[in-house]
């Protein structure tokens, strides 16, 4: 029987017609030179030379790390150099205790080229993975067109549709305790073959991976002996991270069997459902059975759920939320009980009990306007092009950042985190707070749009790759042409120009809100040339054409 490759995978009745893969495609010269010119410049204490000369030199190397890669794969082995990491101890945060161990983070330093032959292999087994349709939907982490910014938008949207509706939702966040640290390797293996199909030299090289890894801790100067790992992906890696949202997938079958809804970005889970307000007794309750289900399965599977750590949000209008003040259900794990918060943050985001984000927005603000006040102080020994990068670096990422999420929020919103881009410009152009020209700095000089636009941007951005497939498909499902919702009866002129379905909603507080009703209401605002572009290049630099000129 042919062997598979990450392009041509072979099905084995025996296993539900599940793709196979193999047998690994060969690697080639001009693959690993762009491999090596893209990887960071990062040397760990174990490489023979500096990373920084491996990538003037790579025209060189180039031959002989493709014989060497070309074999491992053949082989189905990892090169038993490769596997030997370094420790650093790192303190979380300034002002930590330095005699408690839990407050250093544990940062491995892998070889360069460890990491190279990873990236070769990460890139074959993402492509078959991907082409047969194999990664978990909900999950978001280490996937192309896949962000944080993606993953708090559909949930966020999903509570503002919900209370739209007049529901309320459980909001639910998992937390793990070094769930990195405990993956089995042997079920980790086993899910591989049966589950996703790999087979061959392709698992015999995943094997050879996992096996026979060590570490050693240096700290003060010293470096500790050697000490094997027996469990665990490896720290520092690139494949590690990849690995565990396989070895994890099978939660996802667990939740829905409970009719739960679950979005996750590697182990960060957010587990969330809605009801009318008079069963939210009953929803915690199932919810509760849920969670205490998801801890069987961890504890099968070597994992370890942290009850003192999980968070429960109780979310819907202003009116549901009042009427639940001090009455609101806990979730019951075995001895542990989950108290219900006034507001939780999601992968970054803040999300308050009726669903604003004024807690978020005052966090953004503060953390800016503290940044911007430390580059005021050294503005003087900084040029423009420096500053600017700083400011980009620690000011408007910030308020960029799931900025999807504002879409149609209040003025007094939108205002607070304008006050921070003004003050970001006065910085860069180095003026005072009361000095003239602040419009011509923001949009002539500096090319920014306002925070209004900006927000218009993301969302006509999104629509775009959600439209085009460059987006996820949790996303793009909820957009739906023109054409398609039309009655057949009738030929509405909107259903030829590329226009989106908005759908109905109660309330402009909430359902106008969601990204799939904000995301349709832009791009149906676009002019008709601009959403006809095939080109992403040339829709976005059209898009932010046209929002400029409305200044």
């Amino acid at each position: 029987m042919r062997a598979a490759t990450a392009t041509t995978p072979l099905y084995d009745v025996r296993f539900k017609n599940t793709p196979l893969l193999s047998e690994w495609s060969a690697v080639i010269e001009e693959e690993v030179s762009k491999l090596i010119s893209s990887a960071p410049t990062k040397t760990c204490q174990l490489d023979p030379v500096p990373t920084w000369l491996v990538k003037d030199v790579r025209g060189l190397l180039s031959p002989f790390l493709t014989v060497l890669f070309n074999v491992s794969l053949s082989s189905g082995s990892f090169p038993k150099m490769f596997k030997q990491a370094v420790i650093r101890p790192l303190l979380k945060k300034p002002g930590m205790d330095v005699s408690d161990m839990k407050s250093y983070r544990p940062v491995s330093n892998l070889p360069f080229l460890s990491k190279l032959l990873e990236r070769v292999v990460q890139r074959r087994l993402q492509e078959f993975l991907d082409s047969n349709d194999l990664m978990p939907p909900t999950q978001s982490a280490y996937r192309q067109f896949h962000s944080t910014e993606t993953a708090v938008t559909k949930v966020y949207s999903d509570l503002l549709l919900a209370a739209d509706n007049g529901q309320m939702s459980a909001l639910c966040l998992l937390d793990l305790t070094a769930a990195f640290d405990t993956v089995d390797h042997e079920l980790l293996l086993h899910r591989l073959e049966r589950q996703f199909g790999l087979r061959g030299v392709v698992l015999a090289w995943f094997s050879s991976y996992l096996s026979g890894r060590c570490f050693q801790v240096y700290y003060g100067g010293s470096m500790s002996s050697v000490i094997f790992i027996v469990c665990s992906v490896p720290q520092g890696s690139v494949l590690g991270p990849r690995l565990f949202v396989l070895y994890i997938a099978d939660l996802a079958d667990v939740i829905h069997q409970h009719d739960v809804k679950l979005h996750a970005y590697a182990d960060d889970s957010q587990l969330y459902m809605h009801c009318q307000r008079d069963d939210v007794a009953a929803t915690a309750t199932h919810l509760s059975q849920c969670v205490v289900d998801i801890g069987h399965w961890m504890a099968a599977n070597r994992l370890q759920m942290n009850p003192a750590k999980t968070e429960l949000l109780w979310a819907g209008t202003k009116y549901n939320v009042s009427l639940l003040d001090g009455h609101a259900p806990t979730l019951q794990l075995g001895s542990d009980t989950v108290t219900p918060s006034n507001h939780v943050r999601v992968l970054g985001v803040i999300i308050s009990s009726d669903l604003s984000l004024d807690q978020h927005v005052s966090k953004v603000c503060s953390a800016a306007f503290y940044r911007l006040r430390q580059l005021r102080r050294i503005r003087k020994s900084l040029d423009r092009e420096s500053a600017t990068t700083l400011v980009h670096a620690f000011v408007t990422s910030r308020v960029d950042y799931c900025n999807a999420v504002y879409a149609m929020s209040p003025l007094a919103i939108i205002n607070r985190l304008q006050r921070v881009m003004n003050a970001a410009a006065r910085v860069i152009s180095n003026t005072g707070k009361y000095d003239r020209g602040l419009k011509t700095t923001l949009h002539d000089e500096l090319h920014w749009l306002d925070v209004a636009e900006r927000i218009e941007y993301k969302l006509g951005v999104t629509v775009y790759r959600c439209l085009h497939g460059q987006a996820p498909r949790y996303l793009a499902d909820h957009l739906i042409p023109a054409s398609d919702a039309a009655p057949r009866r009738r030929c509405l002129r909107s259903a030829n120009l590329n226009r989106l379905s908005v759908p109905r909603c109660r309330l402009s507080t909430y359902g106008c809100r969601a990204f799939h009703y904000a995301g349709p209401a832009v791009w149906n605002s676009l002019p008709d040339e601009l959403r006809n572009l095939d080109s992403f290049d040339s829709f976005a630099r059209f898009l932010k054409t046209i929002l400029f000129s409305r200044y």
